[in-house]
C-alpha cells in the first residue's frame, strides 16, 4: 500500500510543480519521476527487510539473498533509467517484464502469510492477493503510460 501512496503523491506533487514551472502538464515526465521515487523506496526494502524479502521466495529457489540484493539493485537502475530520454523506453519495457517476473514471489508470500517487515508468517495471507494482483497490473499500466504510450505524451 505504501508504494501506491508514494507513487500517487509524488505524481501529484511533480505534476503540479511542472505545471507551475513550465506552464504545461507533463504527464509522462511526472509519471516517470513518480515511478522512480517509488522504485527507490521499494529498493530500500531490499536492504531494510532483507530477511522478509528472502522469505517471499519458495524454498526451492537457490541464492535467495543474492536474488533479493540483485532485484533491489535493478530497482535502483530502473529508477535511474527512467530519467534519460535515450533510455526511458527500454527501461519501461524491462520494468514491465520485471513487474511480471516478481508477481509469483508476491503470490507465494501471500499464500504463505509472509509479513515482510516482521520476517514472519503472520501476514495477511491470500486475501492480500485481491489487492496485490490489481496493484501489480496498475504498476504495469502506469509504466506503459509513462514510457511507451503516446496517451500521456506531450
Amino acid at each position: 500500500m505504501k508504494p501506491l501512496f508514494i507513487l500517487i503523491i509524488t505524481f501529484s506533487i511533480t505534476l503540479l510543480t511542472l505545471r507551475w514551472v513550465t506552464g504545461s502538464l507533463a504527464y509522462q515526465l511526472a509519471g516517470r519521476i513518480a515511478m522512480s521515487v517509488m522504485l527507490l523506496f521499494t529498493a530500500m526494502g531490499h536492504i531494510v527487510y532483507t530477511k522478509g524479502m528472502t522469505m517471499m521466495l519458495p524454498d526451492t529457489v537457490p541464492h535467495k539473498l543474492e536474488i533479493v540484493h540483485v532485484t533491489g539493485i535493478l530497482e535502483v537502475l530502473f529508477a535511474i533509467g527512467l530519467f534519460f530520454p535515450t533510455t526511458f523506453k527500454m527501461t519501461g519495457v524491462l520494468l514491465i517484464l520485471f513487474f511480471i517476473l516478481v508477481l509469483p514471489a508476491n503470490v507465494h508470500a501471500a499464500l504463505e502469510h509472509i509479513d515482510i517487515q516482521q520476517a514472519n508468517t503472520k501476514g495477511p495471507g491470500p486475501q492480500y492477493l485481491w489487492f496485490r494482483v490489481p496493484l501489480q497490473l496498475f504498476f504495469i499500466a502506469w509504466t506503459y503510460l509513462a514510457t511507451l504510450s503516446t496517451l500521456w505524451a506531450k
